[in-house]
């Protein structure tokens, strides 16, 4: 299993248009994270992009997994880059 960090946008007033999805939206990522494969993930404080750590066997497989989440169906997210990522310490 490799390593990958996620950056991204959130639309503008995310805050309140993700409010229809956000149940859902953290149901997967809990399902996600009790599998292995979701370390963390957030937004920054400023509420205007996403980081996030995932557990993959490749860069596709998490591309896929991001494009499934209902935040990015529903637009909340904009925008997003996933990168293969080596933890130093």
């Amino acid at each position: 299993m490799a390593d990958f960090v996620l950056f991204g946008d959130y639309c503008e007033d995310a805050l309140h248009k993700r409010k229809p999805f956000r149940e859902e939206h953290l149901d997967r990522l809990s399902k996600l994270k009790n599998q292995g494969i979701l370390i963390t993930l957030g937004p920054t404080k400023c509420n205007k992009h996403v980081f996030g750590i995932f557990k993959g066997e490749d860069l596709e497989k998490i591309r896929i997994l991001i494009e499934d989440d209902i935040y990015w169906k529903e637009g909340i997210w904009t925008t997003f880059e996933i990168y293969s990522w080596t933890q130093a310490f």
